[in-house]
This record gives C-alpha cells, sequence and structure tokens, in this order.
C-alpha cells in the first residue's frame, strides 16, 4: 500500500498539527475511494479532517463521523460549529442516543455507532451520504467493525463512489489499509510535548481508591500547577476514589468531578469545562480518546478498564475489569501532553505493562452477536459470516446468536425474519429487550415494559447492590412478594419517580434513575401498542420478560442451587425476590472464579411452568428414560416432561419404557450372559446332548446353537419384560429347545436321551458333557443280566458305565461290560461278597437276574 510522507505547508488557522497537511488529505481522497490516517492524540484529526473534507470536496453530498462514544460525538461537533462560527445543528451536527442537534442545512454529522446502524436499517445504501469517517477506529467496537464491513460492501456494489476513512492514534494500520483495497495511510507526525511516565517499582496492595488519593497527594505536593485526570474501570470504583479523595480535595481547594458515559450530557459538560479552581476528574475511559480536556498537566492510570464479554457455552453476559492494552495506556497518558509537558503515574509496574498485548481485543471476538446478527437479517444478510468482515467472528459465537434469535421468535421455520422479528428491529435495544418490548404491546403492559427495559439497559439503580455486590437495597417493596426481582425494582423506580420516597432513603442513585427514565422516554416513542390495558399487569409483565430469556429458565433444586435450561447449574442470590419459587428465569448472572466459582444468578423473576407452554410450545417435550438398577436387577422408567434440557416434572411409570426399556434389560442381559437365566448345569446337558446327536447321527440335520444365536434368543426373550426376575421365569432352555423341529426333538429325546431302563427295571441318568463320552452310573446288581454295555445314538455311542458297590462307592468304570463279566468280575465277586454278605453275588453277572427295583 502506499505511504504517503507530507511535508508541512501554510497552516489553515493557527493551532492544531494536523493543519498543515489538511489539503494534502483533501487532495488524496479526490482522487481516490479510501484513505486511512495515523496521528497522535491532540494532532486535532478529529475536529479538522471532517471540516477540511465537507469543505474541500463540495460535491460529497453528507459527511457522517462514527465516533465510539456519545461524549466524543457531541463534544467534537459543538467544537467544529463554533470554530466555522454558528450554532450546533446548521451545517455541523451530532446525533446521540437521548439528544440530537440537526437542521436542515446539516451536511456534516457527527454520531455514534449505535445511530449510524439505525440509519443503515432505514436506508441501507445511505443515500445522500458521500463520506464516512471512522474516527478512533483502534477501538474496534463491535458496531464499528459491522458499519465498517457493511459500508465497505457498499462501496463494491451499489455506492462505488463512497469515501471512507479510518483514523486512529493507535491503529494498525496495515490491515485496514489492505481491507480497503491497498488504501494509502498517512502518517502524521503531530506535535509532541513530553509526558513523563512513572510506573510502580512493585505491586500496592492497598484497595484501588486509597492508591489514587495517595497519588493525587504526592502530585499535589510536587507543585503541580493544573488539572489531574484518573483513569478508573468504572462508575462504582469512580464513587469510591471520589469519597477517598474528598478531604484532600477540600484541603487543596480542587474541584472534584466525575465522567463517565451514563452522566447526563450537562454533568459531563461540567467536568469538561475550564474552571478558575484546578479539577481532579475521576474518569472511565470516555476521555481516553477523541477529546481533549483542557488544563489537564497530569495523569493517574489505573491501568484497569472494564469489559463486557460474553460466554458462548453458558449464554450469559459477563462484565470484568481488565487490564488494559499498551496501546490505551498510551492514549492516556498522552492525554497529559496535549497542551504542553506532562505526567502520568501508573499504579502498575513496568513489567505489568509490557505483559499486555499491544491491542486490545476486538469487540467482534467477544462481545454478544445478537444484535448484529439480527440487524444483518433486517439488511438481508442471512447467512452473517459472508458478509466480509475485517476479522470475522468466531464460527461458534454466530451459532449461539442465530440460536438465541430463533428462541425469541425472530425467525420463521424458513429462517427468515418472522413478524416479531422485524418489530424487534423497531427498538434500538439488545433482543432480548425488544422481545420483551413487542409482546408487552401485544399484552398490554408497553409502558411499564418499557421501564423494565431500562432498568435492565441502564446501570442499578440500587447502591447497595451496585457498591456491595449482592446488598439487600436500603427499602424491598412489597413488590417482592411476587417473585420478581425486576418488579422490585420497579416498585422502587416508582416510588422515587412518583416522590413517594425520597430517593437517598430508598438507596437509589438519582443519576442512575434519570438515566432509567430517558431510557424508558425514548424506547416509548418506538412502541406501537395493540392491546387493550392489562387486567394483572404484573403477571402480564413477568410473562413478558420470559419471552426475552427463554434460555435462562431455571429449576430450584436444593436450596439455591439451580438447574439451567440451557445446561448446567447455577446459584440464586441468598437475598433474590425469587428465592422462594421453583421454577424462574435468571435474568442477571455472572460467572464467578477463584473459591466461589460458578454462576451467580443476581436476579430473578419467577414464572409458571403453564406459561413455558403457552408461549414455548415447541420447546417442551416428553421423554421417556429406562435406566438399569444393578441392585433391583430391573429396568426403571421414568416419564419427564423438559423444557430444552431442564425436567419440569419426572415420574415413575412402570408400564412404560417400551422398546427404550427392552434395549436396557437387553444390554444389562447380554452383559450378564445366557448361562444367568437358567440352570447352567442344564443348558450345559442340553448342548452336549444336541452336540452328540448332530455328530454320531448326522441325517438328523441338528446343529448346536453358536453364542452369537444363544445372545439373540436372550435378547428376544427381553420383549415386554423389565427385570432378570422376569427374564429367568422366561425359560430360556425351553425357548431353546423350541427352536428344534418336531421331528429334531423326537429324534434327540430318543437317540440322546435323558434317562435309560436297566434290565431290573430301575432308570439311570445319562450324564452328557461337552467333550466327553456320555455316561450313566447304578449298582453293580443293577447291570445283573446285561450281557454287553448300553448304547444310544442307534448304538452307535456305547455308554460308559460306571458301576457301583451297594455303598454307592464305584468299583469299575468301563465301556466293555461283557469282558468285565469274563475278566475282572470272578475276582471282584469274592471282595464283594465277603465286604456285603447280605447281598447275592452270582457267579455269572451276565445270565444273572437283576434285582427287581425300579427308580
Amino acid at each position: 500500500m502506499p505511504l504517503i510522507n507530507l511535508s508541512p505547508i501554510s497552516p489553515i488557522s493557527e493551532g492544531l498539527p494536523i493543519d498543515p497537511f489538511l489539503p494534502q488529505i483533501v487532495s488524496a481522497l479526490a482522487a481516490g475511494s479510501n484513505l486511512v490516517i495515523e496521528a497522535p492524540p491532540g494532532a486535532g484529526k478529529t475536529t479538522r479532517v471532517p471540516p477540511a473534507l465537507l469543505d474541500g470536496l463540495r460535491d460529497i453530498g453528507q459527511i457522517v463521523v462514527l465516533e465510539p462514544r456519545r461524549i466524543a460525538a457531541r463534544l467534537a461537533a459543538r467544537r467544529v460549529a463554533a470554530e466555522r462560527g454558528e450554532p450546533v445543528g446548521e451545517s455541523v451536527g451530532y446525533q446521540v442516543r437521548f439528544e440530537e442537534a440537526l437542521g436542515p442545512k446539516t451536511r456534516l454529522r457527527f454520531v455514534t455507532e449505535g445511530i449510524l446502524i439505525r440509519q443503515l436499517l432505514a436506508s441501507p445504501t445511505l443515500p445522500g451520504v458521500g463520506a464516512v469517517v471512522l474516527d478512533e477506529f483502534h477501538e474496534r467496537h463491535l458496531y464499528g467493525d459491522l458499519a465498517l464491513a457493511w459500508l465497505r460492501r457498499l462501496q463494491l456494489g451499489p455506492r462505488p463512489e463512497l469515501k471512507l476513512v479510518a483514523m486512529s492514534a493507535t491503529l494498525a494500520a496495515a490491515p485496514i489499509a489492505g481491507y480497503l483495497g491497498g488504501a494509502p495511510t498517512l502518517e502524521i507526525a503531530g506535535r509532541r510535548f513530553e509526558v513523563a511516565i512513572e510506573h510502580l517499582t512493585r505491586a500496592d496492595s492497598r484497595p484501588l481508591a486509597g492508591q489514587v488519593a495517595a497519588a493525587v497527594r504526592r502530585l499535589l505536593g510536587q507543585g503541580l500547577d493544573g488539572d489531574i485526570l484518573v483513569f478508573l474501570p468504572g462508575a462504582a470504583e469512580i464513587v469510591r476514589a471520589r469519597d477517598a479523595c474528598r478531604p484532600l480535595a477540600r484541603q487543596e481547594q480542587l474541584e472534584l468531578t466525575v465522567l463517565h458515559g451514563d452522566l447526563p450530557a450537562a454533568e459531563q459538560d461540567r467536568a469538561l469545562a475550564r474552571r478558575e479552581r484546578r479539577k481532579l476528574i475521576l474518569s472511565t475511559n470516555v476521555a481516553e480518546s477523541s477529546i481533549t480536556i483542557d488544563g489537564v498537566v497530569a495523569v493517574i492510570d489505573s491501568g484497569l478498564a472494564r469489559r463486557v464479554e460474553h460466554a458462548p457455552w453458558s449464554g450469559l453476559p459477563t462484565s470484568r475489569i481488565a487490564r488494559i492494552s499498551r496501546a490505551s495506556a498510551a492514549q492516556r497518558a498522552g492525554r497529559a501532553g496535549r497542551l504542553g509537558p506532562g505526567r502520568c503515574l501508573r499504579l502498575y509496574t513496568k513489567q505489568e505493562h509490557d505483559a499486555q498485548p499491544e491491542f486490545e481485543t476486538p469487540e467482534v471476538q467477544r462481545a454478544d452477536l445478537a444484535e448484529a446478527v439480527l440487524f444483518l437479517h433486517g439488511l438481508g444478510v442471512a447467512d452473517p459470516e459472508s458478509l466480509g468482515w475485517l476479522e470475522a467472528p468466531g464460527a461458534s459465537a454466530l451459532r449461539g446468536a442465530e440460536e438465541l434469535l430463533r428462541l425469541l421468535g425472530a425467525f420463521d421455520a424458513a429462517g427468515c425474519l418472522s413478524e416479531v422479528g422485524r418489530a424487534m428491529l423497531r427498538f434500538p435495544a439488545h433482543p432480548r429487550l425488544a422481545r420483551i418490548l413487542v409482546e408487552a404491546e401485544r399484552r398490554g403492559v408497553a409502558a411499564r415494559a418499557a421501564l423494565v427495559a431500562a432498568l435492565l439497559s441502564e446501570r442499578d439503580i440500587a447502591l447497595g447492590r451496585r457498591f456491595a455486590p449482592g446488598a439487600p437495597v436500603t427499602t424491598r417493596p412489597s413488590q417482592a412478594g411476587h417473585g420478581s426481582d425486576l418488579l422490585a425494582d420497579l416498585e422502587l423506580y416508582e416510588l422515587a419517580h412518583s416522590g413517594a420516597g425520597r430517593r437517598s432513603d430508598l438507596g437509589l442513585d438519582p443519576g442512575a434513575v434519570q438515566a432509567v427514565t430517558r431510557a424508558a422516554r425514548q424506547l416509548g416513542r418506538w412502541l406501537r401498542p395493540r392491546g387493550a390495558a392489562a387486567a394483572d399487569p404484573e403477571t402480564e409483565l413477568q410473562l413478558c420478560l420470559l419471552t426475552g430469556y427463554p434460555d435462562r429458565v431455571a429449576r430450584r433444586q436444593r436450596g439455591l442451587e439451580l438447574a439451567l435450561a440451557a445446561g448446567g447449574t447455577a446459584t440464586l442470590s441468598e437475598r433474590s425476590a425469587a428465592r422462594d419459587a421453583e421454577l424462574l428465569i435468571a435474568i442477571d448472572a455472572e460467572q464467578k472464579s477463584g473459591r466461589q466459582r460458578g454462576v451467580l444468578v443476581r436476579a430473578a423473576s419467577a414464572i409458571e411452568p403453564e406459561w413455558l407452554l403457552e408461549l414455548f410450545p415447541e420447546s417442551i417435550r416428553e421423554q421417556v428414560e429406562a435406566r438399569w438398577n444393578p441392585a433391583l436387577e430391573r429396568v426403571e422408567v421414568a416419564r419427564r416432561l423438559l423444557y430444552l434440557s431442564l425436567i419440569l416434572e419426572e415420574s415413575r411409570d412402570p408400564a412404560a419404557g417400551g422398546e427404550a426399556a427392552e434395549r436396557v434389560l437387553a444390554e444389562a442381559a447380554l452383559a450378564r450372559g445366557p448361562r444367568a437365566f437358567t440352570s447352567p448345569e442344564a443348558l450345559d446337558r442340553w448342548l452336549a446332548r444336541l452336540e452328540l446327536l448332530a455328530r454320531a447321527v448326522p441325517e438328523s440335520g441338528s446343529a448346536v446353537p453358536q453364542p452369537r444365536q444363544l445372545d439373540e434368543l436372550l435378547e428376544s426373550l427381553c420383549h415386554g419384560r423389565r427385570s432378570f426376575a422376569e427374564l429367568r421365569a422366561a425359560n430360556l432352555l425351553g425357548a431353546l429347545q423350541a427352536q428344534l423341529a418336531p421331528q429334531q426333538r423326537q429324534m434327540l429325546a430318543k437317540l440322546a436321551p435323558e434317562r435309560l431302563r436297566l434290565p431290573g427295571g430301575r432308570t439311570v441318568e445319562v450324564h452328557y458333557q461337552a467333550g466327553q463320552p456320555p455316561w450313566i452310573a447304578s449298582r453293580l446288581q443293577d447291570f445283573f443280566g446285561q450281557a454287553t454295555s448300553p448304547t444310544i445314538a442307534q448304538g452307535r455311542v456305547p455308554l460308559v458305565v460306571h458301576l457301583l458297590a451297594p455303598s454307592g462307592r464305584p468299583v469299575q468304570v468301563t465301556t466293555d461290560l461283557a469282558g468285565f463279566w469274563e475278566r475282572t468280575y470272578p475276582a471282584l465277586r469274592k471282595e464283594l461278597s465277603r465286604r456285603y454278605p447280605k447281598h447275592a453275588w452270582p457267579e455269572d453277572g451276565r445270565s444273572a437276574k437283576p434285582p427287581s427295583r425300579r427308580r
């Protein structure tokens, strides 16, 4: 990309370092479409470049300057208008949330990112706008990235004449210049006053407010003459630091002022105005860029900022205090050197500074994308990944945003914007709040819902909760009986606003109450009530809240432990008005770390199960789950009613389960094996008989079942059954025998009999064992008259004969009974006659008559 080195020419007017270079900047844009300007803090790019383009490119139409913060847009417009000798709202104006100064002649507009997004929704091609200047682009806010992507899309499509300028003091110029088609980059060396920077030699363990007071005391003790600007992470830290510095401010006659984005414009102006007395300005990072605070000669930098991030795994936003980047640290230090040499005291070590990344992580990589995705659908971009981002958001974050919008009802079955989704786009609010307002229009509670949405979007009105998280407010109104922290806060607000109770007595922050009033009034302008006034407004408001938080439904389990519909668990604050509710929505939650790690729900609202059925019938399903109880050896079937993954109702139903129960029983039975469900000895004996028949009489067509076939039979027996006891009673062996054809069963009984009759009438069991010849056993006398060994299987298999003495002890085992009578019996007869004289022992056992006995 080309790098333009500019040499100064005659300044337009005395003052700012960028002035000599303005003609070249105008020429560069006249010749091309895009430009990247990198100039140090205080160079004047915010207030000098836009009017130079307005005057130098006369046929360009309107020029829109995109500012990351309201205060910067308002102050820049006022400064430019004053330098042009006209009131703001003539050729130069501004438009921010809650406030605007525009007129029919306005051609240069300073706007915030959200305002430009709303304008794009109304007029996607920006008719009449010839150039857009993206100021302080290094901050990389989500809507700045989104605006850039859409503007570049316009350039490459229907608006090739549109001109884009990206400006910053600490911009990584190469990526943005490449994204803008190899745009030229202007590096302007501005006037730099030396700022002496001091770091801590070691970490300070004192509270931050005490560190700030000590740093102020140190600067004043060294004879500092001028204003001091202190950077703190948030409003809570500002209040603590103000209290810590108040005695010193009185002693040194300092005017103590605060500055943050939620302050009314008049209070912001007070903090920025020149005063005869020295000022101590306690500010968030709104003073980090874009604006010059006259009189500041010293900066105290905490090195901290409050960031809102998004956890896609839980759907919960997280707010945390984090260390700033090195670029932000440089911006903060530069506030002390805009008008002359200055000092910067950093309340952190040089090692901590050097360990931080050079730039902040862009918001598009860490923020909630739901509003951006809804906006893109409103512009007809159904696939946000196709937009052509400078840095594309993560796929999982985009999927999470799409899923939330689907739950909110913003899409129809085809994935296009539904009527509800189009209505949500009317409101300059997060889709959750927009969904609440759309529902409130239908239910006749629109005005109060606007207050509820404002309470949710603005800072907490209760001082106790803001500066001691989890602490109760001074007065808990009766509305808490409804089981909703939001309705309780609404009643507090209405008490304060009506004058029924002093705000200080109620423990409320007057500034926060005023901010809620402004936000509710703005949202109210977009309302289109359709329904009649509600008969039960509190219930209707709670229903509206549910439509905005369908993924935050939770069920109370033990004590304050909650099961979340989105998965996982959380803990409800013990001070929540919803602490007795069985079912609720988690409205305000944060991810805790350390010893108290987990999700803490700080604000909730009770709901009823039937509300879910009314509003989200497609998210409710019945589940029948079969589980194995190894102790009872049976399947237990639970019938559940679920909302998303949350169990609303659960009952035991022994008759239910069907195939699922049979499958669980089969899995448990197969793990034990078929032998566990019949007599193992009887099974082995039957299999051995069948094996003998198949081997000795192949023409029988018999075959021994394989293990797989036994498993299949066992599995089939599980049909309609729930327990091992029922399975054992199902007679696995009988089922196995029934698989044989009738002729095979007859042959098995005849050719491999279970019992055999001996000559004397006694029947004996034929023993079958796998891999062993079959055998019988009985007293020797029972075989008198049996000349040869008995056989089975049509005489093909001789039986092994166990001959027993009268005592039952074996005296001979043989398969040759004839040989036994001839060779062994004579000698054995003498011994048996001596030992058992009461028994007859004939000389010829082959012809002797056996004793007559049956068994």
